[in-house]
């Protein structure tokens, strides 16, 4: 399948979104009903987009410290020319996260309707500047 230049732009929303704890364009790019889910801790942690909307305004953004934008995408998995899994590695200060972001196209575009999020590392000071 072909990858559809306004599924990339939505991802690009979303680190633009996390990096700058842009609240605008993360409740664009989220649909209103999705959830987050993390099992790092041994037990399910379920969290509604309005709460980590919530969360993400409180933060001090990556971007206002003046750290670089460090975001990937590592695989785009089309389930139909409409919906996609993509799996992402971000950076937001000292954490490093991998997502699956479940996105969906409807008559709002891309958003993603489902993340499932993993801590992946936390740096230290001497391995963040590498």
């Amino acid at each position: 399948m072909t990858l559809q230049p306004d599924l990339l732009a939505a991802i690009e929303m979303y680190f633009d979104a996390i990096h700058e704890c842009d609240t605008t364009k993360l409740n664009a790019v989220f649909h209103p009903q999705s959830s987050l889910f993390d099992a790092d801790n041994g037990t399910v942690f379920v969290e509604p987009i309005d709460s980590f909307s919530r969360d993400v305004a409180g933060r001090i953004s990556a971007a206002s410290t003046g750290q670089p934008r460090e975001a990937e995408v590592l695989l785009i998995d089309h389930l139909s020319p409409i919906s996609a899994t993509v799996k992402i590695r971000i950076r937001a200060h000292q954490s490093v996260f991998v997502d699956h972001l479940g996105f969906v196209k409807g008559a709002d575009g891309w958003q993603i309707v489902s993340k499932i999020w993993h801590l992946e590392n936390t740096l230290n000071e001497e391995s963040a500047g590498q």
